[in-house]
């Protein structure tokens, strides 16, 4: 949900609806085309309903302070390495929502406080975790313009709350429709300020069941070909809150839909250049763009929806003068990028320059399987199930994998620690020995065999 702060003569306390309905609605009637022999689309459960702890700063949270009963940007003077922007910027990832059944739609009721100047803006996104472990995308809470009315004179406090769709069917603005059913529902809050007087008061999540979930089974993740620059920048601090390291390991996309939590591989990508492939997680945003979701389809990318799918914005600014050879933020691209590479990732994959790499996002594709952690650097992946099979690609560091089986092959030692199982990664179309999987147990449990 995007709230910009409206001009005033003085302070106001705005409410915004993001996502769905109102929290507290009842369980829905059948509608009246049930009598008729109709199957009713209405929702089936009542949502449940939770107050975000916005006291609660962590280490997944970048520049965000809370004091005097309001969540704020601490310095305004921060600003994210790889997305150049002209405000202080912030973000709060909230702690994980356990649910008792699953939901597919999400609501969140926000109240703010913003300056008169026009320039704040603060935006909830919201994702999902089915009981496999794999995230949904971050999904933002609606489009401007659909805020709720500011709290009237005299009545500073008293957040107006707006109405959303009542039938699950026809998502209104106002409605987060996660692309699978969740059991697990986490939302995040970002701030953009340059005076530092935005105060979030207070955030309410709800959640329901909709309709069936809208993916299809069998998908692939999407590759597409694109221009990489060297980030560098090393000290300064990525939008999730990594500090940039000499020779490390990660990329920046020009949208907050698949930013992974510091020091997760959540969301990562498969980049593949003139040496080889790796994989790294996704840290920063940028470059040129923070809302260009260019690996989405036109009916979900969050902007830029008249250009086709794996087409950055940048790229098509600068080949052929679309936006009038401008980003979102009205600069002049001067290249075409759609990923940055940090120095270890630029530099692993065969760059010497800023060059084309083959982009492969890994959370788009089918999560089947389970999900596990990794442990290690410059970690193989195999054809087979053994050393002397040709290398498909690498994890540069920890990051998260999405193991479809696993069998048992050539037995290897790493660290004083002996395994001969093998997990199948179906994103990477190979095999990665157990020893790296982060667990207890060397034969990994959940997992049926190859």
């Amino acid at each position: 949900m995007n709230v910009r702060a409206r001009p005033a003569h003085r302070r106001r306390v705005a409410a915004a609806l993001s996502l769905l309905a109102c929290v507290g609605v009842a369980v829905a009637t059948p509608s009246a085309g049930a009598a008729d022999g109709h199957k009713s689309t209405r929702v089936e459960t009542a949502p449940v309903s939770w107050p975000a702890d916005l006291t609660r700063i962590t280490s997944d949270d970048v520049n965000v302070r809370y004091a005097k009963g309001a969540l704020s940007v601490r310095d305004t003077a921060f600003r994210p390495a790889s997305a150049e922007t002209g405000r202080g910027y912030g973000t709060q990832v909230l702690a994980p929502e356990e649910l008792d059944a699953p939901v597919d739609r999400v609501s969140a009721v926000l109240v703010t406080e913003t300056p008169g100047d026009g320039d704040a803006e603060v935006v909830v996104d919201v994702r999902g975790r089915s009981a496999q472990g794999a995230w949904t995308e971050w999904i933002p809470a609606g489009q401007a313009g659909q805020a709720g009315q500011a709290g009237q004179d005299g009545q500073d406090g008293q957040g107006a709350s707006g109405q959303g769709t009542a039938d699950p069917d026809s998502a209104g603005p106002g409605t987060a429709v996660l692309p699978r059913s969740v059991t697990t529902v986490q939302a995040r809050i970002t701030l953009w300020d340059t005076a530092g007087e935005t105060r979030v008061r207070s955030l309410r999540l709800s959640a329901e069941k909709g309709t069936a979930p809208r993916t299809s089974a069998g998908a692939t993740a999407v590759t597409a070909r694109v221009f990489a620059t060297r980030e560098g920048l090393v000290g300064r601090t990525t939008a999730n809150g990594h500090i940039i390291q000499p020779n490390d390991h990660f990329v920046a996309l020009p949208s907050r839909r698949g930013l992974s939590p510091n020091g997760s591989g959540q969301y990562s990508v498969q980049v593949c250049g003139p040496a080889r492939c790796e994989t790294a997680p996704v840290w920063d945003v940028g470059p040129w763009n923070t809302k260009d979701d260019y690996w989405n389809p036109s009916a979900t990318r969050e902007t830029f929806k008249d250009l086709a799918q794996g087409m950055p914005e940048a790229q098509a600014a600068y080949e052929t003068g679309y936006n009038g050879g401008r980003d979102g933020s009205g600069r002049t691209v001067l290249n075409p990028a759609g990923i940055d590479l940090a120095d270890g990732t630029f530099y692993n994959v065969g760059l010497n320059d800023n060059g084309w790499v083959t982009v492969t996002y890994l959370w788009t594709g089918d999560q089947t399987g389970k999900s596990f952690p990794t442990w290690g650097t410059d970690v193989r992946i195999r054809q087979q199930a053994t050393t002397a099979s040709p290398e498909v690609a690498r994890l540069a560091g920890p990051t998260t994998v999405n193991v479809k089986c696993q069998v048992h092959g050539q037995r290897i030692t790493v660290d004083g620690i002996t395994n001969d199982g093998w997990a199948y990664l179906p994103a990477f179309g190979g095999y990665v020995s157990n020893i790296f999987i982060d667990v207890v147990e060397s034969w990994l449990p959940g997992v049926p065999d190859c």
